[in-house]
């Protein structure tokens, strides 16, 4: 008894020591960081105080009012931290940490909301572990998927390259072509292939694979059906061109590079739907691979088309034509012969020809919903010609116009990502992974515009430099920054918005936004600005901003509100119920040719 109440009296008075110096070694640095922390706002305090009184009285109320209603709010939030990590540290649950630590984060984010803060643990882990998981998945889809529309963006911009060094006409006659071609041909098939998405990701969501092999059979066949008819405007072009009065010697010259493009349209009917086939499997590492590969070929061949063999801008067209086929032929073979490919691998069949009117139903909306947006940039650019000092406009908007491109061929990844995982989930039947995908996406688009947007504005004193020497155009692109800054952020946006329509089937809402939006709103808004009110190019540029505003505000209230359940239950209905019918179809077929 007393060698225990001996014993008992030793380790207590131990323990307690012991317990002092932990304490000690967390209360120590803690106090410190919580005065350096307060100091941040001391600091600001005093920094404003010379500036005068109404600027230290108004920020010493706006601190006050901040801390009361929002920081305080935070870190009473954050205290409920306290208890879950600390005894789950102390239960040696390790992994729990991180995920109440993301619980945590999306939880202040959200202002607590109270599913997020009432509902019991389970639900507490699995939301944010669902959203980082989507983060991923989306990632492993976007990123490959930004690099592919850089590289095939790059084709265009290294056989403009190219032909540049041929002299002026060469170049002025290229340069309308290609964009001509593109507003009139490739980005109607672009736009078009847009109904893929939606056929083949919910298809594929639903674990019906051989549907994939026939809707991409059925997209390459409606494609190629609406080149003759683009092939004959460009026969004409240069007729075009002189009537809306261009020079007759470059309208010539963009018709001759435009004819030599036709091999590459239809190259790019056969493309566009290979690319979304591949593209709904999350197979994005052999478009990947294939486009660096095209991009190694298409320059070398491109020099020697040009100068070697002395063809000139027609060798650029050339080049351009086969890069495009050889591309077909890469990504036809890996989908033809690799075992990633065998579920969705179907032969040819009457399946293929019965679903063109289905197929037509969301491509042509999905065409215009592309080709709105696309055609009012143009046209901006165009309306800067009938300016004051026509000459710098048109240079300096179509710089901003190549800037903001090149920006959107990184966007596109994303778009591209949301299209495929919400299509997916929906063909699966799992709406709250569909929504998911949403958040996730727009987050990963949203940070990397602000990012890209960031840099811009900081070197805009020699972002002109990169286009042209002449200081007058440097110092308005300078002046132009900001607001380009400003439209790669909406771009960021509304791409990822566009891909949810696509992997909807919202495709004709799409269509009916961008018309309001680019020719309601930012084509009379730009002009407006920039010939009433002379605000020249910047005005112009401001109207294509207004456009996407109402854009990128119409899509988000159309997605906040959507029900993804419903959606769900469309999605399957639309796969499930257009087998039966075409079963149907079959049926009668095969009854009348007996």
């Amino acid at each position: 008894m007393l060698e225990s109440e001996e014993k008992k009296r030793v380790i207590i008075p131990l323990a307690f020591v012991q317990e002092l110096k932990k304490a000690s070694s967390i209360a120590a640095p803690m106090a410190v960081v919580s005065i350096l922390q307060y100091l941040l706002q001391v600091v600001s305090i005093i920094m404003v105080g010379h500036l005068g009184e109404l600027s230290l009285s108004g920020v010493a109320i706006a601190t006050s009012l901040t801390n009361v209603t929002g920081f305080s709010l935070l870190s009473g939030m954050a205290g409920g931290l306290e208890t879950l990590c600390g005894q789950a540290y102390g239960a040696e649950q390790f992994q729990k940490l991180g995920t109440y630590a993301y619980t945590a984060i999306i939880s202040l984010i959200l202002k607590g909301e109270k599913e997020m803060l009432e509902s019991e643990e389970k639900k507490r882990v699995i939301i944010p572990l669902a959203f980082v998981q989507e983060l991923k998945k989306a990632s492993s889809i976007a990123a490959p998927m930004a690099v592919v529309s850089i590289l095939q963006y790059l084709l265009q911009v290294v056989s403009i390259i190219m032909v540049g060094h041929l002299g002026e006409l060469s170049l002025s006659g290229v340069a309308i072509a290609t964009s001509l071609t593109n507003v009139t041909g490739f980005s109607l098939l672009s736009g078009m292939a847009g109904g893929l998405e939606t056929l083949c990701g919910q298809a594929y969501g639903a674990e019906q694979f051989q549907k994939l092999g026939t809707y991409a059979y059925t997209a390459i066949i409606s494609l190629i059906l609406v080149c003759p008819p683009v092939c004959v405007l460009w026969i004409f072009m240069d007729k075009i061109l002189i009537l809306l009065g261009q020079d007759p010697t470059i309208s010539l010259e963009a018709c001759k590079y435009s004819m030599w493009l036709i091999p590459a349209l239809f190259g790019g009917a056969v493309l566009k739907p290979l690319t979304r086939y591949l593209q709904s499997q999350s197979l994005t590492l052999p478009m990947l691979f294939s486009s660096i590969v095209i991009l190694s070929f298409h320059i070398p061949a491109c020099w020697i088309l040009v100068y070697k063999l002395k063809l000139g801008s027609h060798g650029a067209a050339i080049a351009f034509g086969s890069s495009t086929w050889l591309n077909v032929i890469l990504l036809s073979s890996f989908a033809i012969y690799s075992s990633a490919c065998e579920k969705t691998r179907v032969p040819f069949s009457k399946d293929v020809l019965l679903g063109i009117s289905e197929f037509y139903r969301l491509a042509i909306p999905s065409a215009v919903m592309v080709c709105l947006k696309w055609w009012s940039c143009e046209l901006l650019t165009l309306l800067s010609g009938l300016l004051p000092n026509a000459k710098l406009e048109t240079s300096v908007l179509s710089i901003c116009l190549t800037i903001s491109t090149l920006h959107f061929t990184v966007a596109y990844g994303f778009g591209a990502a949301a299209s495929t995982r919400i299509s997916n989930e929906l063909g699966a039947g799992n709406p709250q992974a569909a929504r998911a995908a949403v958040w996730a996406t727009m987050f990963l688009s949203i940070t990397e515009g602000i990012i890209v947007s960031v840099t811009l504005f900081f070197c805009r004193y020699v972002l002109g430099y990169a286009y042209s020497n002449e200081k007058q155009v440097v110092n308005y692109i300078a002046v132009m920054a900001p607001l380009i800054c400003l439209s790669i952020l909406m771009d960021s946006l509304q791409a990822v918005l566009s891909g949810v329509a696509r992997g909807s089937g919202w495709q004709h809402i799409g269509a009916y936004v961008n018309l309001g939006a680019f020719y309601l709103v930012g084509l009379p808004v730009g002009a407006v600005l920039g010939f009433v009110l002379h605000l020249r190019g910047k005005g112009l540029w401001i109207g294509i901003i207004a456009g996407s505003i109402v854009q990128s505000t119409l899509l988000s209230l159309i997605t906040g509100f959507t029900n993804w359940k419903k959606q769900a239950d469309k999605a399957r209905e639309r796969i499930f119920e257009r087998k039966s019918s075409v079963n149907s179809q079959s049926d009668r077929i095969d009854r009348e040719a007996t």
